[in-house]
């Protein structure tokens, strides 16, 4: 049997981090059977469903690397295939069309609320109606069993037992013909042979009823697998407070995805007290059988962790690239400036985010005008005139702009000067960056260039020739 599974969200808003972990363990269970990963827009919602969020689903899964076989397939697309289902559904007696008005349902819901009984359906139209009220579409109603029971083996659960008895007689398809949520579900999981469904515990009682109606229809029920929820760290469920942001806010915010990814498969499943996962490693380690039953804790210093690991450690080519994207939101051409792998290379151990190493790089690529002003008025003194003086004409005579060359450049005139690195490192850094924060001196020059180099020494020179000016 071939491994498939889907990951169907519905596009009423952006992927979130539940959403995510669950695409990735769908993702991963496929991965590691050598299966077919589905996307499927559960789109039916027409009024909360825009495009919007379909495109902000496909950007997000694009950007986890989340990459799918089959699809992505439009629920909306499918509405010719639902019908033709609902009507043999209705054909062979294993549906029917209810007539019963809103306020009658009402009342009925009141009236076992009040007698404290569980809200459900009583099959008033479940055995035909002789005389259908004249000008009233009616729903449609999946004739649930009402004996025996459900079991679910749940791949995470175990064993969840649902009787009959409980379920009432669901509503497939609504007065204007649209399908409902639960039976687009089975139709789609059937029409796609779907083997395994792995999705949040909050759908597990919508289970019985799609087992109950893929029974009907003749079709095996997929293995389900019902994901725990994620947790804030106080124990209260995920909102935006603890950090429950879409995934695309992630990257804004300067995320790799491959941490996200790390963090993500981490929440509810361990593999002993690795931390630390490659996408080869979680393929084949990952079992969702091994899914923690407990809800995840989500825990933002743990990401932000992870994150650093991966900017520090990743292929400085890869970080370059998504470093990229926030150079650009900051208005700057990466092109425009030094090699944007070697800026990586040299930020990397300063960095716990990729917005902060953009915003520390900026120099590179775009002159500066002011210096951080404590910065300037501990380093750009006047006792700095003529050691900046001397370094820029060393560093104009300098034969190879380099690290290195310039690294002996900058030891030469400090160990003539009889001064500590510090005291030389710290005036060139402020005049060449702005401040006196920067990768070593020798790496920075270098990668600024002597082009921009001279002419910011130059500027430094002017601005202590002021400063030092009496009043």
């Amino acid at each position: 049997m071939t491994i498939r599974t889907r990951f169907a969200p519905s596009p009423t808003g952006f992927l979130h981090i539940g959403g995510a972990r669950t695409a990735l363990f769908s993702w991963l269970y496929a991965r590691q059977h050598a299966g077919t990963f589905i996307l499927r827009i559960e789109d039916t919602d027409r009024e909360r469903s825009t495009i919007e969020s379909v495109n902000a689903i496909l950007e997000a899964m694009a950007w986890l690397g989340l990459e799918y076989e089959e699809g992505p397939f439009y629920q909306t697309h499918h509405f010719p295939r639902y019908r033709e289902v609902m009507q043999r559904m209705l054909r062979e007696g294993k549906a029917y069309p209810c007539y019963c008005s809103k306020e009658r349902l009402e009342q009925l819901r009141n009236d076992q609320m009040a007698r404290k009984e569980k809200p459900r359906y009583d099959g008033k139209c479940r055995h035909g109606v002789v005389s259908p009220p004249a000008g009233v579409e009616p729903v449609v109603r999946f004739k649930n069993p009402q004996e025996g029971s459900v079991v679910v083996d749940d791949l995470i659960r175990g064993r969840v037992v649902f009787e009959n008895t409980e379920l009432d007689d669901l509503v497939i398809a609504r007065s204007d013909g649209t399908p409902t949520y639960n039976f687009t579900v089975v139709v789609d999981d059937m029409d796609m042979r779907v083997t395994h469904v792995i999705r949040g515990d909050d759908h597990l009682n919508n289970t019985p009823r799609q087992m109950n109606m893929l029974s009907a229809l003749g079709a095996a029920p997929p293995a389900y697998a019902h994901v725990p929820m994620i947790l804030g760290a106080d124990g209260a469920r995920l909102s935006k407070r603890h950090g429950a942001v879409s995934v695309m806010q992630y990257r804004d915010d300067g995320y790799l995805p491959e941490a996200l990814l790390n963090y993500l498969v981490r929440l509810g499943w361990s593999h002993g007290d690795q931390e630390i996962f490659s996408i080869d490693e979680m393929t084949k380690l990952f079992d969702v059988a091994d899914v923690h039953r407990s809800p995840a804790a989500f825990n933002p210093e743990k990401l932000l962790w992870l994150n650093q690991h991966y900017i520090k450690t990743g292929d400085p080519a890869h970080v370059a690239r998504h470093l990229s994207y926030h150079l650009g939101k900051l208005g700057i051409d990466p092109a425009l400036g030094p090699d944007l792998a070697g800026v990586v290379m040299a930020q990397r151990e300063r960095a716990k985010t990729l917005v902060e190493m953009a915003q520390n790089s900026v120099f590179f690529y775009r002159d500066f005008d002011s210096y951080d002003p404590k910065d300037a008025a501990a380093h750009l003194k006047p006792e700095a005139l003529e050691l900046l003086g001397d370094l820029r004409e060393q560093f104009e005579q300098l034969p190879n702009w380099e690290a290195a060359s310039i690294h002996e450049c900058v030891t030469a005139v400090t160990d003539a000067r009889g001064l500590k690195l510090g005291k030389v490192a710290q005036p060139l850094r402020v005049a060449v960056a702005g401040r006196a924060m920067s990768p070593p001196i020798d790496v920075t020059l270098a990668l600024l260039g002597r082009e921009k180099t001279l002419p910011r020494l130059d500027k430094a020179l002017e601005y202590i020739k002021k400063v030092t000016v009496p009043a």
